[in-house]
């Protein structure tokens, strides 16, 4: 049908299209649409639908109360509310919407009334498609716009991280800034791993009882990267999130079964959905907080590490300092000692100190003590055992005495698990009269020149065991003496010597010692002592080194 319109409604009709492309905005347009239409034929009743990728929908719909804005449009629903004429806009085979009217009062519309009305739809598909070009610009660009602030937000996410050495920083980054991004209010995040505390932040939630990791019964590693909770494992940990209404978990993953975690956000406000893409934002901070806290972990570790090797070279040094740096010069002696620590730190002890006053200038202690214990607590044991000692020394009348006060001392100062063995040898070099109390500690060697080997009991417990009054009504230290001639050897020892193991773990044992000994006993002290390792290091082999080896070597030469 042709109709030429007449210069009245062509006016009209070019004045309703610079009103039609005077907006991009869709709604605007097309609610001039069909304000135009419904003032232009008098009607009152009348639905605009637009044409989406699923099917025509509703727009916009004017004295229809059936019809609903945003519903499918359905040609029957429209016949059913009294619709009388449906118009395309735009091309007829693919239109751009639909324009759907009833009758303007009892009349039918004339030729020119519905050129009209189709010139102006013919029109307004044009700015239809082109508000809707433009509603479409605008959702990319305020897509890429998002893009954009989550790229930013895990740049800056991931300096912070990197900057953080304390797990607890890297949870309150990461908790700050997932739940300030969707103002959550309720919040929970549980890591861990292996040998280290648990890291434990929430808000709103009481989730502590997740840091049991091996209640779980199944693998965070195997769960989706963000995930609802009903889309878990059944079980406890699921009725738990549920219980304190988490919307969306996040699993941390770290690659293996000795770090996890998880990461429960609750509801949004206005309980707004989390989208495809929140949950892909979500689970891309949690991965660069995993590895953060995998880094944390790792710093952490390695400063423990570095600070106990720090610990332990001081020790070190303060037990090296300990020794006597050179054994003092006896006129027919010959002296050697030599201390390896199976550790880094060990517990073994040697000395040789004059007795000081009441006593001749011939008159020494010589002590060779074996601290229960290895590194830092057994090398400040050492200490004390020595500093005791040199405390008491030349204060008390005997041996014994010394002895006894010593343990009693050490009883006072020591942990209840802590002692020291030792043997205290009172050695007057003009007359080569020896006194000695073996406080529980390994039988020492002595070998007369004509090779009969003594073997040096233990005459009490060790020193700080027990209490004094224990000690004296149990075993009283006992005091033994023997005369070390010319050509006697005396060998004092930690049973680091007769208890070194071969790759079967056989001891070396006293006899062997012993045997050792006796061939070699006419040599320097220092070639004796020295020879001894070197057959503990060939006996044993390739086993290591168990314990402390301590000896001191004491020839009487005339």
């Amino acid at each position: 049908m042709t109709t030429s319109l007449a210069p009245s409604r062509l006016e009209a009709l070019l004045e309703s299209a610079q009103l039609l492309h005077s907006s991009l905005n869709l709604e605007d347009l097309l609610r001039h649409l069909l304000r135009s239409v419904m003032g232009r034929l008098l009607v009152t009743k009348a639905f605009i639908a637009v044409a989406h990728e699923d099917g025509m929908k509703l727009e916009l719909v004017r004295g229809l109360a059936k019809l609903k804005t945003g519903n499918a449009y359905r040609p029957e629903d429209a016949r059913e509310v009294g619709i009388d004429l449906i118009l395309p806009i735009g091309d007829e085979s693919n239109p751009t919407g639909l324009l759907g009217i009833c009758k303007p009062g009892n009349r039918e519309l004339d030729d020119e009334e519905i050129a009209f009305i189709q010139a102006l739809l013919g029109m307004a598909a044009s700015g239809i498609d082109n508000a809707r070009s433009h509603a479409e610009t605008n959702r990319l660009n305020q897509a890429l716009d998002q893009k954009v602030q989550d790229m930013q937000a895990l740049i800056d996410l991931g300096r912070g991280l990197t900057s953080s050495f304390e797990p607890e920083e890297v949870a309150q980054l990461l908790m700050l800034t997932l739940s300030g991004r969707w103002m959550v209010r309720k919040y929970a995040l549980i890591a861990w791993k292996k040998g280290q505390p648990p890291v434990v932040r929430q808000k709103g939630m009481s989730l502590e009882a997740l840091t049991d990791y091996d209640r779980y019964g199944y693998d965070p590693e195997k769960l989706d990267d963000a995930l609802r909770p009903d889309q878990m494992p059944e079980g406890w940990v699921r009725d738990l999130i549920e219980a304190e209404q988490g919307k969306i978990v996040f699993p941390i993953k770290a690659g293996d079964d000795t770090t996890g975690g998880l990461v429960i956000l609750g509801a949004r406000p206005g309980n707004l959905p989390y989208s495809a893409p929140d949950l892909e934002f979500g689970a891309g901070l949690v991965a660069q907080a995993a590895v953060a806290f995998e880094n944390s972990w790792f710093f952490r570790t390695a400063v423990e590490r570095k600070k106990v090797e720090q610990e332990l070279e001081l020790a070190a040094s303060i037990q090296q300092n300990l020794f006597p740096g050179n054994l003092p010069k006896l006129a027919n002696y010959d002296l050697a000692a030599r201390n390896r620590p199976a550790r880094q730190c060990g517990g073994d002890y040697y000395d040789l100190l004059p007795m000081g006053v009441g006593y001749t200038d011939d008159q020494h202690l010589i002590c060779v003590a074996d601290v229960s214990g290895k590194g830092l607590p057994a090398s400040l044991l050492m200490s004390n055992m020595q500093a005791t000692l040199r405390a008491l020394i030349g204060r008390l009348p005997c041996l014994t005495d010394l002895v006894t006060h010593t343990n009693a001392l050490l009883f006072a100062t020591t942990p209840s698990n802590k002692y020291v063995t030792a043997i205290l040898l009172e050695l007057d070099a003009a007359t080569g009269k020896c006194r000695y109390v073996n406080a529980g500690h390994t039988d020492c060697l002595l070998l007369r020149a004509d090779g009969e080997a003594v073997w040096l009991q233990s005459t009490g417990t060790p020193l700080g065991l027990m209490a004094p009054d224990v000690v004296a009504m149990l075993q009283p230290y006992e005091q033994c003496e023997f005369i070390l001639n010319p050509g006697d050897l005396v060998a004092l020892f930690s049973d680091g010597v007769t208890e070194a193991q071969d790759i079967d773990e056989n001891e070396f044992g006293e006899e062997r010692t012993a045997n050792f000994i006796r061939p070699i006993a006419h040599e320097p002290a220092a070639e004796v002592v020295e020879k001894v390792f070197n057959e503990i290091d060939r006996y044993a082999g390739a086993a290591p080194q168990y314990d402390d080896i301590t000896l001191m070597v004491i020839k009487r030469l005339a």
